[in-house]
């Protein structure tokens, strides 16, 4: 069974930082992208980052870029979004996703295979 559990979303003043950590397990990680997914004030789900270790690539969204970092510890099953230079518009709670395609991961969310519950980060101004 796919299981994907978020942790260590919270509040941080702008200009900070958190690591997001996403424990992704009961899927063969060479066949799915995992990553991460905001929602914001609203309905939809935006695409933040993934990492692909059959292909061993990287997305980041361009509001993202040279912030945030992915990164796996295949042996913990366990993939991590580090967040620095924290801004007020990053606040979304942060869902982690895995996916075949990484086309999917980028541009459609509601194609997503699975989802975790989500974690809320708060950037104050």
């Amino acid at each position: 069974e796919v299981q994907l559990v978020e942790s260590g979303g919270g509040l941080v003043q702008a200009g900070g930082s958190l690591r997001l950590s996403c424990s992704a397990s009961g899927f063969t990680y060479a066949d799915y992208a995992v990553g991460w997914f905001l929602q914001a004030p609203g309905p939809s789900r935006e695409g933040v980052s993934y990492i692909y270790r059959g292909d061993m690539s990287t997305y980041y969204a361009d509001s993202v870029k040279g912030r945030f970092t992915i990164s796996a510890d295949y042996a913990k099953s366990t993939v991590y979004l580090q967040m620095n230079s924290l801004k007020p518009e990053d606040t979304a709670v942060y869902f982690c996703a895995a996916d075949r395609s990484i086309m999917t991961m980028r541009f459609n969310s509601g194609g997503v295979d699975y989802w975790g519950k989500g974690t809320l980060v708060t950037v104050s101004s």
